[in-house]
């Protein structure tokens, strides 16, 4: 098979342009959910191994995870920047261009990686002190953390690879990719934790240890698919800073709004701190397991940019808002199935991790108030993903804003002041409805004036 063979073969099984939109969708964000949902189910897994040490452990990684979540969403923001114009290209049919910026977005998020790795390594206990981490907490904080630094870089650049296989066309394996290295962690976590089969027993670290490992495999398995079973790595080291303006175009308003939730995190925790060890134990517990439901609507979000950009660059504009309105309706669909599996079972997935009466409380209420919302979290999400898709990152951006200043904040110190740390909880709640309404509004009017002008 020649080589332009093999790109036209491509370019057909990776098009989003023709078939249904429903079973696009399903197929999009089904592989994506079982990646997303194996990653946080292996980060609740860690916790329960980790609640075997105590509420110290536990409230360690509840303060990593602002900064953890930081992290994440600059690269993820850098990774929608090439997914965007990637699947634009696609649309187009033009696979040279793609393979360019595909192979220059992964190099960006490489240099990025790796300085932020060293950066977080040398001033880890600055940041965590800052954010209120004491003591003993503080001291397994750091312990944490200097090894997860080594292994982000592999992690990021996985995730980013996963965006853009997506926007190739490849809903499958990014699913797989996310699905093995999460096993993988839950699998060699004990290994490092407890000390099994002749290894040191290393307590909080060794579940860091378990994460470079497990993450260091999702790289290579990334590097197989665009190196060999694609052949779409095209380095032409001249076009690169043009490839990284086309993506940062996108990318760097992509990763303001992506820090939004972290910097939400990093208050509500700093909030939370002034409660004591428990509170935070208790808020870090239900955060993984809210993210566990969470990311069925993010998986469902997620598959708007692909589809929206490659039949954008078709010129398609009625199966563009198709696709939205099936995703909006599968987030919202899930979000009720969401709330009642936590209502009645929120007590009992809590007692899994740590039977603490007053962790479990504060787990509890926290469980019973936010996964009602997470339809309307998808809401924004299906409009960021929406907005990105287009190159028009500044709406996103807005938007974040303004969730986080205008609303959340602002019902965080009125709950704060009537209800404790209760209250914080329904400011959450009151944020994502909020956005996900004002989102879809704005983008309904955005994909109407942008129609207009492309006629």
């Amino acid at each position: 098979m020649t080589q332009e063979t093999l790109e036209k073969s491509v370019l057909t099984r990776g098009s989003f342009t023709e078939g249904s939109l429903v079973i696009h969708v399903r197929r999009l964000s089904g592989y994506m959910i079982l990646g997303f949902l194996a990653m946080t189910v292996a980060q609740l897994i860690e916790a329960v191994y980790l609640g075997v040490f105590g509420k110290e452990e536990l409230a360690a990684v509840a303060f990593t995870f602002p900064v953890v979540m930081a992290l994440s969403a600059m690269t993820r923001g850098l990774g929608i920047g090439a997914g965007a114009v990637l699947a634009r290209a696609m649309g187009r049919g033009d696979r040279e261009a793609a393979g360019r910026l595909a192979t220059h977005g992964l190099l960006l998020v490489l240099i990025f990686t790796i300085t932020a790795s060293v950066s977080i390594f040398l001033w880890a206990e600055e940041i965590f002190t800052l954010l209120g981490a004491k003591d003993v907490v503080l001291s397994r904080v750091i312990e944490y953390v200097h090894v997860w630094c080594i292994g982000f870089p592999a992690f990021g650049v996985a995730m980013v690879g996963s965006l853009m296989m997506r926007s190739f066309g490849d809903p499958a394996y990014p699913g797989v990719v996310m699905t093995v290295g999460s096993v993988l962690q839950v699998l060699i976590g004990p290994v490092f934790i407890f000390g099994f089969m002749g290894f040191d027993e290393l307590g909080i670290a060794g579940a860091a240890w378990a994460f470079v490992l497990a993450r260091t495999t999702s790289l290579g398995m990334t590097m197989y698919w665009f190196a060999y079973k694609e052949r779409i790595f095209r380095l032409q080291p001249a076009r690169f800073l043009g490839s990284c303006k086309s993506i940062l175009h996108v990318g760097i308003p992509a990763t303001a709004t992506n820090l939004i939730g972290p910097i939400g995190a990093a208050i509500t925790t700093r909030l939370l701190s002034e409660f004591g060890t428990t509170v935070i134990a208790g808020f870090g517990v239900a955060s993984r397991i809210e993210a566990v439901v969470s990311m069925v609507v993010i998986g469902i979000s997620a598959s708007t940019g692909p589809l929206v950009g490659q039949n954008w660059g078709a010129g398609l504009y009625e199966r563009v808002e198709e696709a939205i309105r099936i995703c909006i309706r599968y987030c919202m669909i899930w979000s009720l199935a969401a709330a009642i599996i936590m209502w009645v079972g929120a007590e009992f997935f809590i007692t899994l991790v740590n039977d603490d009466p007053s962790l479990r409380e504060t787990a509890v209420w926290f469980l019973y108030i936010v996964p009602v919302t997470i339809g309307f979290m998808g809401m924004a999400s299906v409009a960021t993903s929406t907005f990105n898709a287009l190159s028009r990152p500044i709406p996103p951006l807005v938007l974040s804003v303004s969730q986080l200043v205008i609303l959340y904040v602002p019902a965080a110190m009125v709950g704060l002041y009537y209800w404790g740390y209760i209250g914080l909880f329904f400011a959450m709640g009151f944020a994502n409805v909020s956005s996900g309404i004002l989102g879809w509004l704005w983008s309904r009017r955005m994909l109407n004036r942008a129609k207009l002008e492309t006629r």
